[in-house]
């Protein structure tokens, strides 16, 4: 990891797991002077206490007033805000940053966004991350793109009650998905961020591997000692039984969308760029879960 100490790194926000971890890297690595932005501070206490530069902003707040959190930065690692309440929303605040990154004199910005978002595409958050890279590649400011793939950690999510029920329901046909984890996600952003490259381009961030959910249940199976069979059904199936459970209808309709285009294919294929970036390979979706086999024993 390239180190320069008289450049600002900056990473919005802060507080969120993607983000901290990339500071937690940053300062590993003894990286430069560092900068996060938050809505919040407070929460960043331990990181201000490590020497990281803590500004408040919001994306949502006044164009001067986050082009001022951003002053002094060379280098901006623009990660993705968690607005999902409306499709279009998450565009806006990013594009409002982005205007305020070009109004603070920042000179690439770097944005993680989500694997193939360019359309036609079933994923639902596509076309808000497709909209930004559309925007940046407009802005006159030098980039890069890191699209993550789906990260291994959702399998978590799923898998222990597809152990107790001794069935993994997905509407993802034979089709996989190059899941990767937070942690290598993580990496690759640091290194891309406190690197000295100036050049635009785009990443796609993957595993290792192309996963089925076939190979996942397999693999359940076996860290767990219980039968886990795999049940592909069709996409209307699998978004009533996540209404049936509680799910309200806008979250069960962004789930569904990622099985579709797993399905489709657009989940893949599998890269080199978490090993050409950080100089080791990502891990593999077995063994990040036996990494977390006892949780998913005890939460089954």
């Amino acid at each position: 990891m390239a180190t320069t100490p008289d450049r600002l790194l900056l990473v919005t926000g802060g507080s969120g797991h993607l983000a901290r971890r990339v500071i937690e890297l940053l300062l590993e690595a003894k990286a430069g002077p560092l900068a996060t932005t938050t809505r919040n501070p407070a929460k960043l206490a331990d990181m201000a206490a490590k020497g990281v530069r803590v500004r408040r902003a919001s994306f949502d707040g006044r164009i001067e007033a986050l082009a001022e959190a951003f002053e002094g930065a060379e280098r901006l690692l623009l990660i993705s805000t968690d607005a999902l309440d409306r499709v279009g929303r998450r565009a806006e605040q990013h594009l409002r940053a982005l205007d305020a990154a070009k109004r603070a004199g920042v000179k690439h910005v770097l944005y993680t966004s989500v694997a193939h978002p360019e359309p036609p595409t079933p994923l639902l958050l596509a076309a808000d991350h497709w909209a930004t890279e559309q925007a940046i590649a407009k802005s006159g400011l030098g980039w890069t793109l890191l699209r993550n793939n789906l990260y291994a950690e959702f399998l978590l999510q799923i898998i222990p009650q597809a152990v107790a029920r001794g069935q993994l329901v997905a509407a993802a046909a034979e089709a996989g998905a190059a899941f990767v984890t937070r942690e290598d996600c993580a990496r690759a952003a640091a290194a891309a961020l406190a690197s000295n490259e100036t050049a635009n381009r785009t990443f796609e961030i993957t595993g290792p591997a192309v996963v089925t959910f076939r190979e996942v249940a397999k693999v359940a199976s076996e860290l767990t000692g219980r039968v886990v069979t795999y049940t592909p059904v069709e996409p209307a199936v699998l978004r009533s039984g996540l209404v049936g459970t509680g799910i309200p209808e806008p979250i069960a309709d962004l789930l569904v969308s990622f099985h579709v285009a797993i399905a489709q294919g657009k989940l893949g294929p599998a890269t080199p760029a978490v090993q050409q970036l950080t100089g080791r390979a990502p891990t593999s979706v077995a063994d990040f879960l036996t990494q977390q086999r006892s949780l998913l024993v005890a939460k089954a």
